[in-house]
C-alpha cells in the first residue's frame, strides 16, 4: 500500500471511530424482537428524494441480513426511525484549469430504534456520516447520473452500518 493510500485509510478508520462516540451499548437485542419496521426517513435537507433512496437501502439491508424480518409498523416488534440532516456535494479533485474532476458526496443522519413492545429505546445515534466519491467525465447530465450512483453507494453503506448497530453489535 502506498503512503498516500495508507494515510487515507488511517484517516477513514479514525473518522469511523469518532463517528461512533455518541453511541452507547445497552446490552443484547431482546429475544422478543424478531421484526422491524422502517418508516420513510425524514428529510431535513433541500435535496429532494434522498429519503426514499436511503430508506429503501435500509429495508434491503435488513432483508439481506435475515435476522430481523421487515414488516409494517403495526406488526413490528421494533421501529427504526431516521432523519437525514445533511446532504452535500463538494469538489475534491481538479484539472490544471481548475475544472472539477472528482466530487465527494456526504450524507449525515440521526437514528433511533425503539422496542415497541416494551416502549424503550434500543439505541440512538446522531451524526451517522457516510460518503462516496465519484469522477466527472463529460457533460452535466453525466455528472448528475454519477451523483445518483454515488448516493446509492452511500445509502448502501449507511444501511449496512445501521443493520450492524441494530443487530450485530448488541
Amino acid at each position: 500500500m502506498t503512503p498516500p493510500r495508507l494515510g487515507v485509510l488511517v484517516l477513514a478508520v479514525a473518522a469511523l471511530g469518532l463517528g461512533a462516540c455518541g453511541y452507547s451499548f445497552r446490552g443484547t437485542l431482546p429475544s422478543h424482537v424478531r421484526t422491524v419496521a422502517v418508516p420513510i426517513f425524514l428529510n431535513r435537507t433541500q435535496e429532494p428524494g434522498v429519503e426514499s433512496i436511503i430508506t429503501r437501502a435500509v429495508v434491503q439491508a435488513f432483508a439481506t441480513n435475515g435476522r430481523l424480518r421487515v414488516t409494517r409498523p403495526a406488526d413490528a416488534d421494533a421501529i427504526l426511525e431516521g432523519e437525514i440532516t445533511s446532504y452535500g456535494v463538494q469538489g475534491i479533485a481538479f484539472d490544471e484549469t481548475l475544472n472539477v474532476q472528482q466530487y465527494r458526496l456526504l450524507v449525515v443522519l440521526n437514528l433511533r430504534m425503539r422496542d415497541v413492545r416494551r416502549s424503550e429505546v434500543l439505541f440512538q445515534q446522531t451524526g451517522v456520516t457516510e460518503q462516496a466519491d465519484f469522477r466527472v467525465v463529460g457533460p452535466v447530465s453525466s455528472t448528475i447520473a454519477r451523483e445518483e450512483t454515488a448516493l446509492s453507494q452511500a445509502a448502501a453503506e449507511i444501511a449496512r452500518s445501521i443493520v450492524s448497530l441494530a443487530i450485530d453489535r448488541f
